[in-house]
């Protein structure tokens, strides 16, 4: 007979919070030299992670929180699927090209009957953006080459409002970035000094549709029209790339009237979020080109070590099957209809979330009614509190909402941003109106923390903020507070 011994039981007759394991220090920086039981590990890690905050309450991302159990099923069962092994998984491969041909049909692009579209799926829109900006560096490129010209000095135009992906492209990519700057009361790419900015080293103009900061959608069409007559005159072909990540998804089911896609004639390439309003977990974003001729042959590469000859133009390599088949999971699940029926839900609730912050009195409303889902917000008074302060106020009911200062040249304005996904029902947003008003109420009492702020940067080290009289200004307010907030969330944001 085998007896058991004292370590015997220890492993196999105690709870896991019997153990040794929940007593000895967790690995930060070196593997562990022994093995731990698998319950042991699972429920470590998963203890650590009860710290992290309710993706659901986390309404600064528009990136999907929630999905089908039958969805979670097809993805759980396609996890161990490497997407880029083409071959040996034909239909995932058929399934991407699904829905490029599904995403092109929806922005208009002229693409014959049964005739496969030009796209591919990405791991998200930076990606995309990535691949759009090659594709029109090296377009750009070809053309002054042919005419005998230089091509050491390429630029882009964007609003200052574009996210950072698009910076990162300028940087990695070695092409100037040219802003237009906001100013107070228009918070995106004003149209006409966009095509002032654009000169003959200009690879494309970008335009936004569903800006980060107010979810507004710029003026594509009469970006389209300035640019056709300041081509006309040049004899320039400067272009237009459309990053549509919040609103690609949304711009064809409520406002199929509105041209900002390919029904205008200088938008060469679109990306859109499958991973925001396309309704799927992250990891998954698409470009879509006009034709074949907008992405140059030279930029594809073909591979065939894996089994048999494969396009790819992509950034990276190896990445997982699940994004693709969840999102065309949704475009057959869902079809028009329900796309459509979720974006309007996701509208009127923005609506009523709008509607309960105006009741306050105490907040003006940036965003627009035609747009992304959200509400953009700043305090009408911030001489004695800020919205970094209710951001702040907000977490202890579990509540993440951003607040953030606006872009050069509108950097004065700090505004709080509550984005509206699927997931978000009419009773959070009646629940989170009530706790924005109990905070309004209880700061209200409290003394002004404006007050006490120059001191508070002095004991900190700070030798950025001067000590002032009590009346600071909103910009010094607004700098102080937002690094304290940034300096608070870099663990979760």
């Amino acid at each position: 007979m085998v007896v058991a011994t004292n370590s015997d039981s220890e492993e196999h007759l105690h709870s896991t919070f019997a153990s040794r394991y929940v007593r000895a220090v967790v690995p930060r920086f070196k593997m562990p030299d022994n093995s731990m039981p698998k319950d042991a590990a699972y429920q470590v890690i998963s203890d650590e992670l009860m710290l992290d905050g309710n993706p659901r309450l986390n309404l600064a991302s528009f990136v999907t929180t929630w999905m089908e159990p039958e969805c979670d099923k097809l993805i759980m069962d396609s996890v161990n699927k490497n997407y880029v092994d083409m071959d040996e998984y034909p239909v995932t491969t058929e399934l991407q090209n699904r829905c490029v041909n599904m995403i092109a049909n929806l922005f208009h692009a002229p693409v014959g009957e049964g005739e496969a579209a030009i796209g591919c799926g990405t791991v998200g829109s930076s990606e995309a953006i990535m691949l759009a900006g090659l594709a029109f560096k090296r377009k750009w490129q070809q053309r002054r080459r042919a005419q005998g010209l230089p091509t050491d000095n390429p630029n882009i135009v964007t609003g200052a409002n574009v996210q950072v992906c698009w910076e990162k492209f300028a940087r990695y990519f070695e092409v100037e970035l040219k802003e237009v700057k906001l100013r107070e009361d228009y918070y995106v790419m004003d149209p006409a000094k966009a095509v002032e900015m654009v000169d003959e080293n200009t690879i494309c103009v970008a335009a936004i549709l569903g800006s980060t900061l107010t979810g507004e959608f710029e003026d594509v069409k009469l970006l389209n029209d300035l640019l056709a007559e300041k081509n006309a005159e040049t004899g320039w072909e400067t272009p237009i790339h459309v990053d549509a990540a919040s609103g690609g998804f949304i711009a064809p089911f409520l406002y199929p009237d509105l041209e900002w896609d390919f029904r205008l004639p200088w938008v060469k390439s679109i990306n859109v979020s499958g991973h925001k309003y396309g309704l799927v977990y992250a990891g998954v974003g698409w470009i879509v080109w006009r034709t074949k001729d907008d992405l140059p042959e030279d930029l594809v590469f073909h591979i065939n070590y894996l089994g048999a000859d494969q396009p790819t133009f992509t950034l990276n390599f190896s990445k997982g099957s699940s994004q693709i088949i969840a999102q065309y999971y949704q475009f057959i699940r869902l079809g028009f209809e329900g796309y459509k029926n979720i974006m309007e839900n996701c509208m009127d609730n923005a609506r009523r979330l709008r509607e309960g912050i105006e009741m306050t009195g105490k907040f003006h409303i940036l965003s627009k009614d035609i747009g992304v889902p959200l509400v953009a917000f700043s305090l009408k008074d911030s001489s004695k509190h800020t919205v970094f302060e209710i951001a702040e106020s907000l977490r202890k009911f579990g509540w993440i909402i951003p607040a953030y200062t606006m872009p050069a040249d509108a950097q004065h304005i700090a505004v709080l941003r509550v984005v509206i996904r699927e997931d978000f029902s009419r009773g959070l947003a009646d629940r989170l109106i009530t706790h924005i008003i109990q905070v309004l109420k209880e700061i209200e009492g409290l003394p002004s923390r404006i007050a006490h702020i120059a001191a508070a940067a002095a004991v900190s080290g700070d030798d950025e903020v001067e000590v002032k009289t009590a009346k600071m200004s909103l910009q010094d307010i607004t700098k102080y507070w937002k690094r304290l907030v940034e300096h608070k969330r870099n663990i979760v944001c």
